[in-house]
């Protein structure tokens, strides 16, 4: 099955609650098959990082699931499908928006210091065995204005001044997403890797972390092979995914 690129087949999505619990829903029942993508013109439920929701107009965004068989993937590859699907979508926003995108960890899509998008990656197990990833992302392209309540937002028409056709967008991303996919299979394992920390966002920089209820300031140096943050100030330290906040 996974010899079918991915775009394969894009349906679109009226209104639904969350393109990601679309496509599980399938996909756990044998419904959907591999590089399937399901594209939301509006969520009302749209899922982000740490539990937080993607609020976007009907529309007017690129709003999308696709479905990854992993079956030819190990655990260990975890993160690496994550990088894989980060760099997709930073080689589609970079090609029109330049080369300040930048990926923040674990996985937003940033311009400058402005969040022009996220990805957020749910999985089906069967035991042990890796069955499938839903890869989901919501990108803003042609949103115009932002609620004032929403820290630092942009989109791919404010960047360029040009508005996108949205389902033509979806296909050419989808095309970035294979190329990249394609790399993962071959055992690229270790050069996406590389390609990460290359765009990774503030890298070498100081930045504020919060964790717990400790703020504090240390340098990004980079990200390990299991997904850590890696920070440097008097010490080195490694944060799992989801255990500290950025701030600004």
């Amino acid at each position: 099955m996974t010899s079918l690129p991915i775009g394969n087949q894009i349906k679109v999505l009226d209104i639904v609650d969350s393109s990601n619990n679309y496509a599980m829903a399938l996909a756990k029942s044998g419904a959907a098959r591999h590089g399937n993508v399901y594209f939301a013109m509006q969520q009302t439920a749209g899922k982000g990082q740490r539990g937080k929701q993607w609020i976007t107009e009907y529309g007017v965004n690129l709003m999308q699931s696709i479905v990854l068989e992993t079956n030819e993937l190990r655990a260990a590859d975890l993160f690496a499908l994550s990088t894989t699907v980060a760099l997709g979508v930073h080689d589609w926003f970079s090609a029109k928006a330049g080369d300040e995108t930048r990926l923040k960890w674990p996985n937003d899509v940033y311009w400058r210091d402005r969040k022009a998008g996220g990805i957020l990656i749910e999985n089906g197990w069967a035991g042990d065995r890796w069955q499938f990833a839903i890869a989901g992302m919501g990108i803003n392209l042609n949103q115009r204005q932002f609620d004032p309540a929403v820290k630092n937002p942009v989109s791919l028409l404010q960047i360029t001044g040009q508005t996108y056709d949205l389902l033509g967008e979806a296909a050419v991303l989808c095309g970035y997403l294979e190329t990249r996919w394609q790399q993962l299979l071959a055992g690229g394992q270790a050069q996406l890797h590389a390609d990460f920390e290359r765009v990774l966002y503030k890298k070498g920089e100081k930045v504020r972390l919060k964790k717990g209820n400790r703020v504090f300031e240390t340098r990004v140096e980079g990200v390990s092979q299991q997904g850590e943050l890696i920070t440097r100030d008097a010490l080195e330290h490694r944060f799992a995914v989801g255990s500290v906040e950025w701030l600004p």
